[in-house]
């Protein structure tokens, strides 16, 4: 098929199905998670049930990684994510990547749903890549691999994209460009911290829905946690001989959820909070001077006061 005949065949089938009319663009560690369950509260709002589907963010049907059946990357399993709306008014998904791979997620925007308004969430990135940091530490992602953000900054500025993710100018200018001001709303990580209520409520008149609504926001997604023993979290989070062991062991004397449980309770009684892993102000300072170009072309971009992100 040409490429002319796929996007008649796509434009076809967006006239008979039910598709986005909004997307939350991003940016990770900006409370993406607690949106997405906000707007799911809303009566008149339909929410993709698979959170960052990210299927617009790269040409899927010529990747050539390893196959995977979970992934979204197929306009069919993209398209049926939305057979279930019924008579909401306004139909989302949340992707945070789309911010930071804004080329390819904007070319594939316009041609699988070219009218959706677009929102995205800006948390201050000195936070952000801290909480990033935090994320990978807690997760056991890479562990081995994981420097310190001093020494990120140092070494692997331009490959760390614990780093990248924080320099937002170009991809908010690049998204106005593409569609327009008005059809892009930015907010702040700070809205949401500090009247939450009142940012969904105009979040739900931007995107066509009943904005007197107001959303139960008492309790927040992902709230960081930091392993108390990172070894002791590698060996319960990672593949290893000895998880390989202790499972095989379990699974004969304990059912799947039991087993489940006993590593949740586990992992929890290993975590604490962001106390346990500071940022210092020698290394606060030193991001504040890395993002300050960025930061500063970023306020006259959006006309927003950015000053507290520049400050200690």
């Amino acid at each position: 098929m040409s490429s002319f005949q796929e996007g008649e065949s796509v434009k076809l089938r967006r006239n008979i199905m039910k598709l986005p009319t909004f997307l939350v663009v991003g940016i990770e560690k900006a409370g993406t998670t607690s949106i997405y369950q906000y707007l799911n509260q809303h009566p008149q709002v339909y929410m993709s049930p698979v959170k960052e589907t990210n299927f617009l963010e790269r040409d899927w049907e010529n990747f050539q990684g390893k196959p995977n059946s979970k992934r979204i990357d197929t306009w069919e399993k993209y398209s049926n994510l939305f057979s279930n709306v019924q008579d909401e008014i306004a139909i989302g998904e949340v992707s945070p990547n789309y911010l930071f791979h804004y080329k390819s997620s904007s070319e594939r925007i316009i041609k699988y749903v070219p009218d959706v308004k677009i929102i995205a969430i800006l948390r201050n990135p000195v936070d952000r890549a801290y909480s990033d940091y935090l994320m990978h530490l807690r997760d056991s992602i890479n562990v081995e691999k994981v420097r310190s953000l001093t020494e990120q900054v140092q070494f692997r500025a331009d490959t760390s994209f614990t780093l990248k993710k924080g320099f937002y100018y170009t991809p908010v200018k690049y998204y106005f460009d593409t569609f327009g001001k008005e059809r892009v709303k930015i907010y702040l990580y700070n809205d949401l911290s500090e009247n939450s209520s009142a940012m969904m409520q105009d979040m739900y008149q931007f995107i066509g829905v009943n904005s007197d609504f107001t959303p139960d926001t008492s309790e927040r997604q992902q709230v960081a946690a930091v392993p108390k023993n990172q070894s002791l979290n590698n060996l319960m989070k990672t593949k290893n001989p000895v998880r390989a062991a202790v499972s095989s062991v379990l699974k004969v004397v304990m059912p799947l959820e039991m087993r489940q449980k006993l590593r949740s309770s586990l992992v929890n009684l290993n975590s604490g909070g962001k106390e346990l892993k500071p940022l210092s102000s020698e290394e606060r300072q030193l991001l504040i001077d890395f993002y300050r170009e960025d930061i500063l072309k970023l306020q006259d971009l959006i006309q927003r006061d950015l000053s507290s992100w520049l400050v200690i």
